[in-house]
């Protein structure tokens, strides 16, 4: 019985499944220079490249980070940090990324998820006109 009185990170899984109270979202993210954040959108951008356009592109580093907007809509929605830097790809090309932090984002909610776009490299679109979708 403990067990279901005990702090949570965010949403507990009780709220998450069938009773629907709904998330209590704590706002604790990451900030937007750390190095979890930074390597998930290095990989996820290799993946990506490799697997669905058959290129070898890569971020190098990612440079200028700078936090844009924090929870910039109503209250009660999900927060997100949003951020912006430059990321310097293997053809020598500086472009800018845009990404935001997701709270309860990641793989069923258990984590923080992230959000990203490389400006010039969005192939599929799915963040046009120049990642602008990818912003608040």
């Amino acid at each position: 019985m403990s067990a279901l009185c005990a702090p949570a990170a965010a949403a507990n899984w009780l709220e998450k499944t069938i009773y629907l109270w709904g998330p209590k979202f704590d706002s604790k993210l990451p900030a937007c220079d750390d190095n979890w954040a930074i390597e998930t959108i290095r990989h996820r951008f290799s993946t990506k490249e490799g697997r669905f356009w058959n290129s070898d592109l890569s971020i190098q580093s990612i440079e200028k980070v700078q936090e844009v907007a924090l929870r910039p809509w109503a209250d009660g929605t999900i927060p997100r940090r949003f951020c912006s830097g430059r990321a310097l790809i293997s053809d020598g090309i500086w472009r800018t990324v845009r990404y935001s932090i997701v709270e309860d984002g990641g793989m069923i909610g258990a984590s923080w998820g992230v959000n990203w776009c490389v400006v010039g490299l969005d192939r599929n679109w799915s963040n046009s006109p120049a990642c602008k979708a990818a912003a608040p």
